[in-house]
């Protein structure tokens, strides 16, 4: 339930910055191979949740859970994790406010994507995250797994379930 309420906010909330490679979700559709995968990537102030999808594009996956210590080296990591897994997009979750407003960490997480962006030449959309992480932590516990798993977890779960938004919507 709370999955499919998350996906309508998505689909009112697609960011573009084309200045800086950052398409829409539709441009991506026509940019990228049939046999690609995308990573999402779910930004906190303390770490970075991380998610691939499989080649087909139908499934997100959680991938990692990075700490928050420099951009320049999470930027490492995801080139690493680019040239590794053919990947041709990332989405990253923007934070905005419950009411459709943009704050601070919204600003915070466009910021850090066009530094991003510099480095990694590959597409970048911008995906509203709300309510991710609580998705995320919702879902967890419908599954049964126990809380300390959960808060471990959370982010590269968050990142999880804004990649599958995104999958959803490239693939209606």
């Amino acid at each position: 339930y709370c999955f499919k309420i998350y996906c309508h906010m998505i689909f009112r909330s697609i960011i573009i910055i084309e200045k800086y490679n950052m398409i829409t979700i539709d441009e991506l559709k026509s940019k990228i191979d049939k046999k690609s995968r995308l990573l999402g990537i779910d930004i906190g102030t303390k770490r970075i949740g991380i998610s691939i999808s499989d080649d087909k594009r139908l499934i997100a996956m959680p991938l990692k859970t990075v700490e928050h210590s420099s951009l320049n080296e999470f930027i490492k990591e995801i080139k690493y994790l680019v040239n590794e897994n053919n990947i041709q997009g990332l989405i990253i979750g923007d934070p905005i406010n419950m009411d459709g407003t943009k704050g601070k960490s919204s600003q915070s997480v466009k910021d850090k994507s066009i530094i991003i962006n510099r480095e990694v030449n590959i597409p970048i959309i911008l995906w509203d995250e709300r309510l991710s992480t609580v998705g995320a932590f919702n879902l967890s516990s419908q599954l049964d797994i126990n809380v300390s798993k959960r808060v471990k977890k959370i982010d590269e779960n968050a990142a999880t379930f804004i990649l599958q938004g995104a999958l959803d919507y490239l693939n209606n």
